[in-house]
């Protein structure tokens, strides 16, 4: 037989285990409180914050094609690789001659800092340059 002090602890469990979620979902006066500290309702901006980048074209450098390279810059002719592992820039030096370089090697004074899938930034000195790939000829493209 169960002794009389576990059938008291068991029964205060079960009581205590249904009565406590009844007592939580119980509607109670809070909700008015509530009421009177509501927040305004929301309401859109005249213009959205990213305005400006809706109004220039999606395919073209930051600064505009009016940026205009130093005489000098390395001309980039092809990217290598894979992105952020060991990708290298095959460019064109001022003397024309074709050179891979790996992110912080230098040419002519210039100093590769970083690629993108479509350029390569440099710099020298407080200088900084950022080649883009040259665009492909379309009748190339069609042979």
């Amino acid at each position: 037989m169960i002794p009389r002090a576990q059938i008291i602890a068991l029964t205060a469990a079960a009581l205590s285990a249904v009565a406590l979620p009844v007592a939580l979902l119980r509607p109670s006066a809070t909700p008015a409180v509530r009421a009177q500290h509501a927040l305004p309702p929301l309401s859109a901006p005249d213009e959205p914050p990213l305005g400006h980048v809706f109004g220039r074209p999606l395919f073209t450098a930051p600064g505009g094609e009016s940026e205009t390279l130093p005489a000098d810059a390395p001309q980039l002719t092809g990217i290598v690789g894979r992105l952020g592992s060991d990708a290298v820039a095959l460019v064109r030096t001022a003397q024309g001659t074709s050179r891979s370089l790996a992110i912080g090697d230098s040419v002519d004074g210039w100093r590769l800092e970083s690629l993108s899938i479509d350029a390569a930034l440099f710099s020298r000195g407080g200088q900084r340059a950022r080649v883009p790939l040259p665009a492909a000829d379309p009748e190339t493209m069609a042979q």
